[in-house]
């Protein structure tokens, strides 16, 4: 990577403000290590970065509110660097050490491209996707290793995540006309699984007062997300695609304090 392109994406990542670095905090873990919970919930964030990233290296290309995506762009690398080498420490099978080393390599072909605005399009499309393809396999046998029905509500809302960021980045790949079709495909059924992983979320037996009220505001969110996402006259593309921006950073700052509380509620600590 070029040194001045390294400086200014670190110097980026260290001007984050508060709420964006909150948006992508780092989940507890037990005194003695990396526990399971934690490591559903980290490898689930890995789903996410792939998609933010590309979300962020998009906005960039297009111009879309150029300063943020520039920070989101960097702290959301560097925070994909840093859980990686933490899900290296909770590799307890022969299975779990072959996916972190695939989402490792994948990541290491992905992560050059997201340097330089002028890199192919379709060469992104293809990278993000394998690093997600790669971190979901993870998550998925970490969810099977803990075997509790409160992993699977870490490993469900945490895709939620994912698909808060897939969707903006299928919206933006649609603006630029890249893999139009696919990009427009993509954005449907992902609002289709968000939707319907929400209403799931919702009738969780195990949720807390404080889940419900979080899931609430989430809704909220999803609402104005919908409008954004679902604008296409040309007078409006250029609000659409801020607002796009800015409502799939919030959804997922939200949904990152949920996926908290299941984690915690996994753990045996619901507070």
């Amino acid at each position: 990577m070029d040194r001045r392109v390294f400086l200014a994406l670190a110097g980026a990542a260290c001007a984050l403000p508060l709420e964006q670095v909150r948006a992508a905090r780092v989940a507890p873990a037990v005194a003695a290590g990396l526990s399971l919970p934690a490591a559903i919930n980290k490898a689930g964030r890995q789903r996410m970065l792939s998609q933010r990233t590309a979300k962020a290296w998009l906005m960039l290309v297009l111009g879309v509110l150029p300063e943020r995506a520039k920070a989101l762009l960097a702290q959301s690398s560097a925070l994909f660097e840093a859980q990686l080498a933490e899900l290296k420490t909770l590799l307890p099978s022969d299975e779990l050490r072959t996916l972190w080393l695939q989402l490792e390599h994948d990541w290491g072909r992905y992560r050059p491209l997201l340097v330089d605005i002028h890199s192919d399009a379709k060469a992104v499309w293809v990278g993000n996707e394998a690093v997600l393809a790669s971190a979901h396999k993870l998550t998925l046998a970490y969810e099977k290793l803990a075997g509790s029905p409160a992993g699977r509500l870490v490993n469900l809302s945490g895709r939620q995540r994912m698909l808060s960021q897939r969707m903006a980045k299928a919206y933006f790949f649609r603006q630029m006309d890249v893999n139009a079709g696919p990009a427009a495909e993509m954005l449907d059924t992902a609002m289709k699984e968000f939707a319907k992983a929400h209403e799931e979320l919702k009738s969780a037996g195990i949720n807390t007062a404080q889940i419900r009220d979080e899931l609430a505001l989430v809704e909220q969110q999803w609402f104005f997300f919908q409008n954004a996402l679902g604008m296409r006259d040309a007078g409006s593309q250029k609000k659409a695609a801020t607002d796009v921006g800015t409502t799939s950073e919030r959804i997922l700052e939200q949904m990152d304090l949920v996926v908290g509380h299941y984690e915690r509620l996994a753990l045996g600590t619901p507070r």
